[in-house]
């Protein structure tokens, strides 16, 4: 017997390396084929998830953009809603303020059944004019899907009507944090002896991110610990690059260059995270960020700043340690803990570990998501929204 197949159109602006487009391809990897007809679009065609969406043949379309103050972005605006209306798409589900700024207007024009906002953090780069525009567009959507209760609350203070937000945690891919990892192998690569203990921080290089202040942070501890060695995971984003070389002068000023390893991006994050004995993630603005998630699930300890949804996760002593943001001796004080009681590292790793993977399994938040997408659709649904599924 053939099912209807509901089409999908899912919108981000770029397939950069960051938190959104990571959810972004993990929930892309892991939908049901046979309910959905997936279908990705983007206002830049570059990033390093470009490959892999051309070996899963899953179609992209580009609508070129780089500022919305333009003809071009309304004639790309009502190219997208041709496409929408032709192809007939049952839902757009659309990310981040750009996304949702270009794909909401289109897709209510064109008909679209279903429309959803996504916002996955809490703005703080937006200018006041921003936030109204994302607000408005957001009315015009059945649903605005936030990752964490920190983001509702955000949203709720602007306005925002509460019966349209839905929350639905980010999840972890836990399958890739169950095998052993190669420690010799990734010291041997970094220079790193055997036994010292190793801090790291896993993020896309940029401000608001807070590297500068892990990197006063690693000074700091590094006075107390001479053997310890810090590991900046990541790399910045085009439009970031000159922030990397200011990253690796302060290295140089605080004269703590020869024991800070910049990695680059990596394809083995679980890997290392797994040699850690501490991951810090310092940033200034977050919903529930994926490497914190992720560093849990390897079971490093964690010193997170007390930011947006990090407490969702983290209970301060329990599963992690908070600490104020934009406050690199709290981060110190609290790495130092961690490296002078090992056994306290070891219980919040391991509660930190259990914690992932009771609530924050992959699994759980894709299941989630095609439950709500399935929800809005009920009382929509249309012969024309839906594709016969192929016989195998």
């Amino acid at each position: 017997m053939n099912h209807p197949r509901v089409r999908l159109l899912k919108v981000v602006p770029t397939l950069m390396c960051g938190g959104t487009e990571h959810q972004f391809m993990a929930l892309g990897r892991s939908l049901d084929r046979g309910r959905f007809a997936l279908e990705f679009a983007c206002m830049r065609r570059q990033g390093r998830f470009l490959a892999e969406i051309d070996e899963r043949h899953i179609p992209l379309r580009e609508y070129g953009i780089r500022t919305f103050f333009s003809v071009n972005a309304i004639a790309q605006q009502a190219r997208l809603a041709r496409y929408i209306r032709r192809a007939r798409i049952g839902i757009v589900h659309a990310y981040s303020f750009y996304g949702n700024v270009f794909a909401i207007p289109p897709a209510r024009l064109a008909g679209a059944p279903v429309v959803i906002a996504s916002i996955r953090d809490r703005g703080v780069y937006l200018t006041a004019a921003q936030r109204a525009a994302q607000r408005q567009m957001c009315r015009l959507a059945d649903c605005v899907l936030v990752n964490a209760d920190a983001v509702k609350d955000w949203l709720l203070a602007q306005g925002y009507n509460p019966a349209k937000i839905v929350v639905i945690r980010n999840g972890v891919d836990l399958r890739h944090f169950d095998q052993p990892a190669d420690e010799l192998r990734v010291r041997r690569e970094f220079g790193l002896p055997r036994g010292v203990p190793i801090v790291a921080v896993v993020s896309r290089l940029a401000p608001l991110k807070g590297i500068d202040h892990f990197l006063r942070a690693a000074a700091m501890a590094g006075a107390r610990f001479p053997d310890a060695r810090f590991m900046v995971i990541g790399d910045a984003n085009p439009d970031d690059r000159s922030y990397v070389d200011v990253l690796i002068g302060l290295a140089e000023r605080l004269r703590i260059r020869d024991r800070v390893v910049f990695t680059g991006l990596r394809t083995d994050v679980p890997a290392l995270l797994s040699c850690a004995t501490v991951s810090v993630m310092p940033s200034l603005n977050e919903a529930l960020p994926n490497v914190l998630l992720e560093s849990m699930a390897a079971g490093a300890a964690v010193v997170s700043t007390a930011v947006g949804g990090a407490p969702e996760a983290v209970e301060d002593g329990v599963t992690g340690m908070l600490v104020p943001p934009g406050d690199p001796g709290a981060l110190a004080r609290a790495v130092g803990q961690l490296l002078a009681d090992r056994d306290l590292a070891m219980r919040l790793g391991h509660a930190g570990r259990r914690l992932v993977r009771e609530r924050f399994p992959l699994d759980a938040m894709v299941r989630a998501t095609e439950r709500l997408y399935h929800s809005l659709l009920d009382d929509r649904r249309r012969p024309s929204i839906a594709e016969p599924t192929r016989a195998a």
